[in-house]
This record gives C-alpha cells, sequence and structure tokens, in this order.
C-alpha cells in the first residue's frame, strides 16, 4: 500500500512539473485541442467521425485513454498492452473530463442530426423520355415522366405519359382555383412552328420537370383533386376498361402503376386508393393469384378499420372471407364483422360483389 501511494505522488509530481513547461513555453491553442474539431462543418461530418466516435461501449474506452494523458489528479496512463479492466480493478475508474464529456455530448448531437439531414426524402420528378406520335389526324409530343423518391431505392417506377395538352389543361384549372399560389409559377408557352424539334422537346421536358416540383411544393395544391387526378385518373380509367372487357393481365399491370403512383404521392387513404386495392384483389382472384388478392383485400379492410360503413366494406368482407377459406388464413374476424353489418343493414345477398362495384363505379 505504501508503494502505490509513493508510485503516485511521484506521478502527481511528475504530472504537475510537465504542466508548468508546457505553460511558459506552449501556446494557448494547446489549452483546448477540441475546439478546432466543432469549427468543421457538420457535412463531412459522416466521413469523419465513420469508425472513430461509438456511441457503445466503445467510446468509454477511447475516453478512459484521452484522460489519462491530461488528468488533473494525475492518475498513471493505461500502459500499452495492459487490459484496461485489470487496471480498473486496482486503481478504480478513470475520472472523466467535464470538457471532452461537454465535446463528446456535442460531437453526438450533430452526428445525430447530420444523420437525419443527410438523405432528405422528397419526390422529384424527372422525363425519362420524349416521342413523336402521329396519328391521322393529329400530331404531338409524348412525355414519359417518372415519379422518384429521393434516397429510396424503388424497384418499380411509377410511370405517366402526359403530352403538351394535358399539362396545359393542369395548368388552367389549378390557376382558376389557386390564381394567388399560381401567379409565380411558369409554364411554357404553345408555340406555332418548331415544336417537333429536339432543342424544343429538350426545354419542354426541363420545364414540365420545373412546373410539377414547384406545384408539389405548395401543400393545398399538391393535395388538390386537380393535381392529383393529373397523376393516376387516366390509369384508372383505363384499368376499368380493362377489367369489364375481361383483359385481367394488362388491367393488373395498370392497376398496380395506379397503385404506385398514388403511394408516391402519398394518398394512400383516399376512395380512389380503396378503388385501386379493389381492382388489385379482383384481377389476382380472377388471375388465380389466391394470395396476392388476399392481401390487397387485408390492407383495405385495415384502412376500413376505422370506417363504420362504407361502400367497399361488405364486398371486401365477403370476399376476404371467401379467399381466406381458399389460402387457408384466419377469416373469423371479416366473419365477425359480416355479422355485425347483416344485424345492421340490409342482407348481404342483396349487395353487390366486389367485382360488380369496380365496373360500376364512374370515374370521372
Amino acid at each position: 500500500m505504501a508503494a502505490r501511494i509513493l508510485h503516485r505522488l511521484r506521478h502527481a509530481l511528475a504530472g504537475e512539473g510537465g504542466r508548468e513547461e508546457r505553460a511558459c513555453g506552449g501556446s494557448e491553442a494547446e489549452d483546448f485541442p477540441e475546439s478546432s474539431e466543432l469549427e468543421d462543418d457538420t457535412e463531412g461530418l459522416s466521413t469523419r467521425l465513420s469508425g472513430t466516435l461509438s456511441f457503445t461501449s466503445h467510446e468509454e474506452e477511447e475516453e478512459e485513454e484521452e484522460d489519462g494523458a491530461g488528468d488533473e489528479l494525475g492518475e498513471p496512463p493505461q500502459p500499452t498492452g495492459t487490459a484496461a479492466g485489470a487496471e480498473d480493478g486496482e486503481w478504480g475508474p478513470t475520472a472523466e473530463r467535464p470538457g471532452g464529456s461537454l465535446l463528446t455530448r456535442q460531437l453526438q448531437e450533430l452526428w445525430k442530426k447530420s444523420r437525419g439531414s443527410l438523405v432528405p426524402q422528397r419526390l422529384l420528378f424527372e422525363v425519362t423520355s420524349a416521342s413523336v406520335v402521329s396519328e391521322r389526324a393529329s400530331k404531338y409530343v409524348l412525355y414519359t415522366i417518372y415519379l422518384i423518391r429521393s434516397g429510396r431505392f424503388d424497384k418499380a417506377p411509377a410511370a405517366i405519359a402526359r403530352r403538351y395538352s394535358d399539362f396545359e389543361r393542369l395548368n388552367r384549372r389549378l390557376r382558376c382555383r389557386f390564381s394567388c399560389d399560381m401567379a409565380g409559377i411558369a409554364f411554357p408557352r404553345k408555340r406555332l412552328r418548331r415544336n417537333f424539334t429536339a432543342e424544343t422537346i429538350a426545354k419542354r421536358s426541363r420545364a414540365f420537370e420545373q412546373f410539377l416540383s414547384h406545384l408539389h411544393s405548395i401543400a393545398e395544391i399538391r393535395r388538390s383533386p386537380e393535381f392529383l387526378e393529373f397523376f393516376f385518373l387516366q390509369d384508372l380509367q383505363a384499368a376499368q376498361r380493362l377489367t369489364c372487357t375481361g383483359m385481367y393481365r394488362e388491367a393488373l399491370a395498370t392497376w398496380a402503376n395506379a397503385y404506385r403512383l398514388q403511394d408516391r404521392l402519398g394518398v394512400c387513404g383516399s376512395g380512389r386508393f380503396l378503388l385501386t386495392l379493389a381492382g388489385l384483389a379482383v384481377c389476382h382472384q380472377e388471375l388465380d393469384e389466391l394470395c396476392e388478392a388476399h392481401g390487397f383485400c387485408e390492407q383495405a379492410l385495415q384502412l376500413l378499420e376505422a370506417q363504420g360503413s362504407h361502400p367497399l366494406l361488405g364486398p371486401f368482407l365477403q370476399a376476404h372471407v371467401h379467399l381466406a377459406w381458399k389460402v387457408g388464413k384466419d377469416k373469423r374476424h371479416s366473419e365477425a364483422r359480416l355479422q355485425d353489418l347483416r344485424e345492421a343493414g340490409p342482407p348481404l345477398q342483396q349487395q353487390p360483389t366486389l367485382k360488380e362495384c369496380l365496373i360500376k363505379e364512374p370515374l370521372e
């Protein structure tokens, strides 16, 4: 014990002597070596801190190594090759320096904020191709636009194909309803000639991208029926026609694209989205893909869970019970809800099937 006390006194005296020499000949910058870290921008923070700043047990080991070199009490630094656990057991844990602790907490906060801001989530509109279409009485350019969520990988694209007149109609309808918001939004003018040159098509492609991005940045406009229907109403109408004519494979692809469009635009709780789920369930069922049809029925019933009554609730419940029996899934909850509907409303035999609802639904 006496040897240990003597050893600690020697290290304390040695530490005081070293600090006096540094005070006489050292610069002020040596007193706070951590301050330069806070002057760096947070843009490259993830690169600088990758692999060096840990928020688990490794952090405590790094702090102990740094604190041992400049500890005010003169604790002996951990010898190279000696386990930290053995030293802690003999001498006790190293005291934590307030300045180093504050710096670590600041860096942790900056790291957490930078992780959230490195990949902003927003919707991008990109014209991927433009083709000149010639028909008997008209000639026009058809622009293909992809809806892309930045920072995320989409396995299947959500795409639309629109001509100049479609954009012009959208612009006209929005200016009638949102005249103040639309005042500062530019729209490419119609030209009397040279509409089909590569230069004009390229300029209009960029202009349409900026036009849609500007519209989507305004909350009231991006939630409006005029803006939303510009993207997926044509797909819904086409899918409904294909379903009515029994072209289920072609209809399924169109319903699926309408599903992705509504998902990108964030309108997965609307009546149009429920109709889309009905179309997907019906087409999968007609193609004998029962597990997929059952999954879309379940998704629709989850959206309808909080609603006491909806025109599609009964048809979805009946379809779900039938599909659950086919694929061997639990159907008791849907059967209980069907029983509640029987007691509260007309007989279910008088209600249309999911396919009949899908065909009769007006889409204008």
